[in-house]
Formats: structure tokens, C-alpha cells, sequence
């Protein structure tokens, strides 16, 4: 099968031909037709996150269409069902973290794209129990960047409380796509781009945005919480100055930059900063659940999978019109 291939860290990916995988217990082999291009794929990419798998297929939005069962997989999965495959790609099961509902944070985890192979491929397999199936509202290009950027985003948005008033720092796929939830549910929401980005500015009002501004200024009422989607540390003293009291702050991404010190009068008034690691499997439950209903809507930019370089250069400076999502099967729908 075709593959795109990191033999190491900050250099190219390489098209190859490699052995087709094939399902061991508790896994499918997986036809795969789309995969999305997340922003971890560059931390992988670039050498941001430490130890990853090598040579390694990156990505982790993969959407496919079952060719085998293996052993041992339980009744809800048939060959040719339409599955996605997200970054948690196995726990253990068995450790404390597992049997307490908090199956992300498994010190044994593996994870897609990044310890185990990933969907920048023809063929992938993956274990069952963490697959999901998708709404049947979205084609295979459409809902790949849910598989992510969704799920995160929705993890990020419900560690979030009931705010009323919803800071989001940094306009990306996620933020996108956990506004238009947090539209749905009531919430006013605030959103800070880059300073003098107005483009993205005017697009998060239209979106449904009562304020939008940089990320340097104070919003016009006090915040109930703030989701920080963008990887730079200096963001969380931003947002916790903004925060009302006994408001949270959110660091939604698996990477940041250091977090500059800030006066403990910010975050005094019971403040709470915490972060997102992963996500769980009902996680995904609840997000495919909600998402058809919103509905929400992904804006994407496809690329065959042989110009993955190219996608991941595009994000990397910021060209891209929507989530970069890799065609492989030519026969998606």
C-alpha cells in the first residue's frame, strides 16, 4: 500500500510503498478514504512532542470504511461499515486512571498518528473499541476534522462549565467548530484572534460572535471561561485577566509554549486553569451525538495524499482556507 512516511523529526514526509497491515485481536483493517491534518500532525512533524513512533504513518482523522475484522471484535462493527478513527488509539483498561471514567489520561495510552501508525495511507488498523461510527449527515471529506478537532474541541468545551460569557483565544478548526456548539446552547460567545486580524475577526461575528478583538484586548464584560486553542503560553495570563471570578481557563492543546508568571491577583477569586489531555471514548459519543443536530459545519481543503508535505507547509504559515483533509480512496463520498 501507499504511505506517507516520517523516518525522523523536522524532515519530509516520504511516499512509499509498504507492507499492507493486517488486524490482530480486537482490531479492524480499515479501507481508509480521508484523513484530516490536525495541528498535532506538525508538533509530530516538526519535533514538537517527544518519542514518537519512527518511521511512522502520521494523522489521526481518519475516516474508512471496515475490509477485516479480527478476532474478538463485538457484534456492532460489520466489514464495509463507515468508521472514524481518532488519536486515542488504546488504554489498558485496567490501570486507576482507566477504571475511574478517565481513560485519556492512561499512562499506558497509545495513540494514532504519534505511537502507532496513522491515516496517511491506504490500509490502517486500528483496535475497535475505540472506533466510532459517524453520522450519516456528513460525507467522508466533511467529517474528518471532527475526528479531532471536534473532539478536542468538545472535551476543551464541556471542561469549560455552563459559562454564559465564553472567551475562545485563537480562530482555528477547533474554535470553529466548538463555536457553532456553543451558539447552539445559548452561550454569548468572545473571540480573540491575532492582533490586527480583522478578516478573522469580522468571520467570528458573522459566525454569531457578540465581541470579537486581538488577543491583547479586554472584552467588554468579564468572562465566565475562556478555551485558549492557540499554543502560546503568554495566552493564559491574557485570559485569566479577563476571566470573571470562579472562571476557568482552558488550555486546549497538547502543546504550548511556556506560560509566562502573572500576579496571583488574576488568578485569586477561585480562577481555575487546567488543560485538556486526549479525549475519551464518550467524548465522542456525546460529540457525534450533538454535532448532526447544530449541525456542525466543517470548511475544508482537500489534497491527494502524496502532496501531504504540501498541506502540512500550508498550515504551518497559516495559506489554508479550511481544515486540510487528505483524499485517498478516490471513491469517497
Amino acid at each position: 500500500m501507499r504511505a506517507m512516511i516520517l523516518n525522523k523529526p523536522r524532515q519530509l514526509l516520504q511516499l512509499r510503498d509498504v507492507p499492507k497491515p493486517r488486524p490482530a485481536k480486537r482490531q479492524l483493517l480499515v479501507r481508509i478514504a480521508t484523513c484530516a491534518v490536525c495541528r498535532t500532525d506538525l508538533h509530530v512533524v516538526d519535533g514538537e512532542l517527544p518519542d514518537p513512533k519512527l518511521p511512522l504513518i502520521p494523522g489521526h482523522q481518519i475516516v474508512g470504511h471496515i475490509e477485516e475484522i479480527g478476532d474478538m471484535v463485538n457484534s456492532k462493527f460489520k466489514v464495509g461499515d463507515r468508521i472514524g478513527i481518532p488519536w486515542l488509539g488504546w488504554t489498558d483498561g485496567e490501570c486507576a486512571y482507566c477504571r475511574s471514567n478517565r481513560e485519556n489520561l492512561c499512562d499506558q495510552a497509545r495513540f494514532t498518528g504519534y505511537t502507532i501508525d496513522g491515516g496517511y495511507a491506504e490500509f490502517t488498523v486500528a483496535d475497535a473499541q475505540f472506533c466510532f461510527h459517524l453520522p450519516d449527515r456528513y460525507n467522508d471529506v466533511d467529517v474528518a476534522p471532527l475526528l479531532c478537532a471536534g473532539l478536542i474541541g468538545y472535551r476543551s468545551y464541556r471542561k469549560a462549565g455552563d459559562a454564559r460569557r465564553l472567551g475562545i483565544y485563537g480562530f482555528g478548526n477547533a474554535a470553529h467548530l466548538i463555536a457553532q456548539v456553543a451558539l447552539y446552547e445559548g452561550r454569548d460567545l468572545f473571540v480573540f484572534t491575532r492582533p490586527g486580524d480583522t478578516a478573522t475577526q469580522k468571520a467570528a461575528k458573522k459566525l454569531g460572535a457578540v465581541w470579537a478583538g486581538g488577543s491583547a484586548e479586554m472584552p467588554p464584560e468579564k468572562l465566565d471561561a475562556a478555551i485558549i486553542f492557540a499554543s502560546v503560553g503568554a495566552l493564559v495570563p491574557a485570559a485569566l485577566h479577563a476571566l470573571a471570578k470562579g472562571g476557568t481557563v482552558v488550555c486546549g492543546g497538547i502543546h504550548m509554549t511556556d506560560i509566562p508568571s502573572f500576579p496571583y491577583g488574576d488568578l485569586w477569586g477561585e480562577r481555575v486553569i487546567t488543560s485538556v489531555a486526549n479525549l475519551t471514548r464518550r467524548d465522542g459519543e456525546e460529540f457525534f451525538e450533538i454535532a448532526p443536530r447544530v449541525p456542525v459545519l466543517t470548511k475544508t481543503e482537500t489534497f491527494p495524499l502524496e502532496q501531504a508535505n504540501t498541506a502540512l507547509d500550508r498550515f504551518r504559515v497559516g495559506q489554508l482556507k479550511g481544515t486540510a483533509v487528505l483524499t485517498i480512496d478516490t471513491t469517497v463520498r
